[in-house]
């Protein structure tokens, strides 16, 4: 499965994030209309609208992906300890492995990018889940989902090698990414292109995370 996710992974990352940017550009430029709540304005309006009348709204998917999303950060913070207990076993940054290293960059990237949109917000849900209109693109659930799984994917198969054991996890880790991302999909909370641009920003910063990891690897 690594293998498949190096081959072409700059290539790959760069195409998602161009079309991460392009579809974010769009989103504010075409049929943009006030079909949210409270008249917010969404792009995409004819697409988005007719998605969310058939899909509808349901509580219980949302609450779903919602515990879902505790279990991927879970898997963030295993590997959050594994590079811990190297930092203190090594009493030194240098002593960590490289990839880890890069992976919480990856996280620390995550962070910020979930931070810069519900700062700048392109789109506000279809639903008010408080008081009022929420950011709602890219999806961070969808986005976060797949950072966090998308790399374990890629850690589980430089570090196990149990044969076994390894492709046990890799595929726990993409089952529960897609139960995420379709559960998000289809729970009402989020409009279609919200979904689609937590994909696509989800899976550039994978593909840069697999990218550099085995660049540095290569060089050892």
């Amino acid at each position: 499965m690594n293998r498949f996710l190096r081959k072409n992974a700059l290539k790959r990352a760069v195409i998602f994030a161009a079309a991460f940017v392009l579809l974010t550009v769009l989103l504010k430029i075409v049929d943009v209309r006030p079909i949210g709540p409270q008249e917010t304005k969404v792009g995409f309006a004819a697409l988005n609208g007719a998605f969310h009348q058939l899909t509808g709204v349901h509580e219980g998917l949302y609450q779903l992906t919602k515990w879902l999303g505790y279990l991927a950060i879970l898997t963030a913070v295993f590997f959050a300890a594994v590079g811990l207990l190297e930092l203190i076993a090594g009493k030194s940054l240098k002593k960590v492995d490289t990839d880890l290293l890069l992976l919480a960059a990856l996280y620390a990237a995550t962070v910020i990018l979930y931070v810069f949109f519900e700062l700048v917000i392109v789109n506000y849900r279809p639903v008010i889940l408080g008081t009022e209109p929420e950011a709602s693109y890219p999806s961070s659930h969808t986005m976060v989902a797949l950072v966090i799984l998308g790399s374990a994917v890629y850690e589980f198969g430089i570090r196990i090698r149990k044969k076994q054991l390894r492709n046990i996890l890799q595929y726990a880790c993409l089952a529960l990414a897609v139960l995420i991302v379709l559960g998000r999909l289809f729970s009402g909370v989020h409009w279609f292109t919200d979904i689609v641009g937590g994909f696509l920003l989800g899976s550039a910063l994978v593909f840069f995370f697999v990218y550099a990891v085995h660049k540095f690897r290569k060089k050892k």
